[in-house]
Formats: structure tokens, sequence, C-alpha cells
């Protein structure tokens, strides 16, 4: 099975250097990195949809679509004479056996946890051996991160170096004082203050998630998909009485949202 998906790998590999080559396709020969950026983005977020629909026909699909995009940026790299598919596929598997010693070595970790724990400090090992400067415990969360998985990644880190609550009363606690302050900046009229208060109280929002290990992006994704089902649902009861929604008063737009829901959440969602 190994040897198959290498020729397999291998054959597309092959594929993207023709499409590249002369006489390959225009459109592939004229992208850049920069040109790429967003396809890369969106095949990984088609993986994401395809786990949460279920379907490993579609999820195989959106792999390869994904795998496609690493190909092609390593084929660009190539021809740059900077380093080539082989070259990612040797260091990533030479990573993986360096940092799980537990497994490859005589290193020993028996829970997951313990696994993190070893996991950060080889990391910070790597980093202080190869940084002139200092590094900071914070490192490696990519920018480009939707801004509440930013957060709980940032916030996982500081945790595994002792910054974090001892009991999760003091995470409520701070979340109540944060929404206290997004009020008081709310009376102040000040745009840039409130910007500041409603930001920290999504801060300790998507901590409170952390401590109740629950990931706070997926928890909002699935509630805008929740949102997105019961107003179309709305939407469509209107659609049959021929109604619209700009012609409800509020206390009409209450009950069908209310129908909405019960009606969502017997089909589960």
């Amino acid at each position: 099975m190994a040897e198959a998906s290498g020729e397999q790998f291998d054959a597309l590999v092959r594929l993207m250097e023709r499409l590249r080559g002369e006489g390959g396709c225009p459109w592939d020969r004229e992208q850049t990195r920069q040109t790429l950026k967003p396809f890369l983005i969106e095949e990984a977020y088609e993986v994401v949809e395809a786990i949460d629909e279920g379907d490993p026909k579609q999820m195989m699909e959106e792999l390869g679509d994904l795998l496609f995009q690493i190909v092609f940026h390593a084929r660009i790299a190539a021809e740059r004479r900077e380093f080539t598919i082989g070259q990612v596929v040797a260091a990533t598997t030479e990573k993986m056996v360096r940092r799980h010693p537990h497994v490859f070595g005589d290193s020993t970790a028996s829970t997951a946890g313990e696994v993190l724990e070893q996991w950060e400090e080889l990391k910070r090992k790597e980093r202080d051996a190869a940084a002139v400067a200092p590094v900071s415990a914070l490192d490696g969360v990519p920018r480009e991160l939707p801004g509440l998985l930013r957060a709980q990644r940032l916030q996982d880190k500081a945790s595994r170096v002792g910054f974090d609550w001892p009991e999760i009363s003091g995470v409520t606690a701070k979340v109540e004082e944060e929404f206290g302050e997004l009020k008081e900046a709310m009376g102040s009229a000040a745009p840039e203050a409130i910007e500041q208060e409603l930001g920290d109280v999504l801060f300790s929002l998507v901590n409170l998630a952390r401590f109740l290990n629950l990931n706070a992006e997926e928890a909002l994704r699935k509630s805008v998909a929740r949102f997105t089902a019961r107003f179309q649902c709305m939407e469509e009861a209107l659609r049959r009485d021929g109604g619209r929604l700009g012609e409800l008063d509020l206390e009409e737009l209450e009950r069908l949202w209310q129908q909405a829901k019960s009606q969502t959440r017997a089909s589960g969602v």
C-alpha cells in the first residue's frame, strides 16, 4: 500500500512539473506564491467543511485539492532552487520522529498532556538553538489564523508555561469583569474604547471555552450554522404564506423564530 501511494504521489509531482513546464497550462505557469495564497486557505477550509459534513468521498476529494496546492508551492520553490517536494516530505518526517521521542526514542509519555508538554519543550529547545534573539513562548501561532482560533492557541501556549488561572472560577469572574467594563465603555460612547473592551470580552470567553475543553472557533461556527438554518426556515415559512420579513413586527418575528428553532432542532440542527 505504501509503495502504491508513493507511485501515485510521484505521478502527481510529475503532473505538476508538466503543468508548469514548457507547453503546459498557461494559467498554472503564471501563478506565484502570492496569487496561490487564497486558494491554499480556501482548500484548507473546504477540508474542514467536508469533515463537518461527514462525507468520506468529499473529504478525500478536498484533501486531494489541498495536497495539490502543497505540491504547487513546492514546485515553485524547486524552480527557484530553494527546495523540492522531496525535501519537504523528508524534513517533516525527520521532525515528527524528533518530536515523538516517546515513540521513536527512550523518552516516555503516557498521556496526551505529557505529550504536549514534551512537544513544547522540544520546540523551545529547537528555537533556542536556531535563534539569535530570545524567543517567546507564544511563538509559532500564525497571525493569519481566524481571531478566535488564534486567541485560543495563544492561551494554550501561555498556559503551558504556567500563565493560567488555577480554577475555572477565576475565568468566569474575568468574563464578568470584562463585560462590566464593556458596559461602562458603552456609556462613554467612545468607539475605540468600546472596541477594545468588546475584544477583551471575546478574549475572556475564548479562555472560558479553553477551560471547558471546547474549541471557541468551532462553537461559533456551529452557532452561525444554526442561525443560518433557522433564519432560512423563517424565510421559507413566509414564502409559503406569501409574506416578507420586512413586513413583520418584532412579536411576529419572535414567534416565527421560535417555530424555526423547534423545526430545526427536530431535524438535528
